[in-house]
């Protein structure tokens, strides 16, 4: 049976049981609300902040974002007034997520979770967001995973792997025996650390240390007519 549950992900070797997935970028497109809450907050602060600029946000957490958006407008805050900074980004992002609809899923996601599901592969997700939850509800797409490992859950962000760690034990299942799919160089070396396998999402130059690369989930959906278990 592993090796056709394999097929489920285009990787040989060690049968994969579990799959645990990076939620902005992967699954879901919600970048362009954080960038507009950093780009808020930028302008508040007196500098204009680039989409270039945000692509350093990508995988890391809202404090370690803050730093490097302070450290591009050549800024500095106090801890308590960076504690109040990122609460007030979150609230803009959080105002802005009211918008988000089920047009948002990237292409693919919802198919390629009701696939897993469908080949008896255990699912989680693995993100530094804090706002996982709402952004699951708002997809309707919350009852595809067993487990939800959000920034609520961890103290240490990515690349440290805590966060897939603590979905795979949430899980059941070894860390060898799972897969994780991101988009950020920072969860793939997380990912590698935790010693799991990771398929990157994005462009391979951008995403080094990944065992293999696709655009988007809808690569990985099998043709209709072909029989996997």
């Amino acid at each position: 049976m592993g090796r056709h549950m394999n097929d489920l992900f285009g990787l040989g070797g060690e049968p994969v049981l579990g799959a645990i997935f990076d939620l902005d970028g992967v699954l879901v497109d919600t970048a362009k609300y954080h960038y507009l809450a950093w780009k808020r907050l930028a302008q508040e602060l007196g500098f204009f902040f680039t989409e270039e600029d945000n692509e350093r946000l990508k995988g890391v957490s809202r404090l370690r974002s803050l730093e490097i958006l302070l450290e591009t407008g050549h800024c500095s805050m106090t801890e308590e007034e960076k504690a109040a900074a990122a609460e007030k980004k979150n609230a803009w992002y959080v105002e802005y997520l009211h918008a988000l609809d089920e047009g948002a899923l990237l292409p693919g996601s919802r198919e390629y979770l009701r696939q897993l599901r469908a080949g008896g592969i255990k699912t989680a997700l693995g993100s530094a967001s804090k706002n996982a939850p709402l952004i699951l509800e708002r997809l309707s797409i919350a009852p595809f995973f067993d487990a939800v490992i959000d920034g609520n859950l961890v103290s240490r962000a990515k690349p440290d792997p805590e966060v897939f760690l603590k979905g795979a034990k949430a899980l059941a299942l070894s860390p060898s025996s799972c897969v994780v799919f991101e988009d950020s160089a920072a969860g793939i070396e997380a990912a590698r650390a935790g010693g799991m396998r990771v398929i990157g999402v994005g462009r391979p130059e951008n995403l080094p240390g990944a065992e293999k690369y696709v655009a988007s989930l809808q690569e990985l959906l099998f043709c209709p007519d072909q029989i996997w278990w």
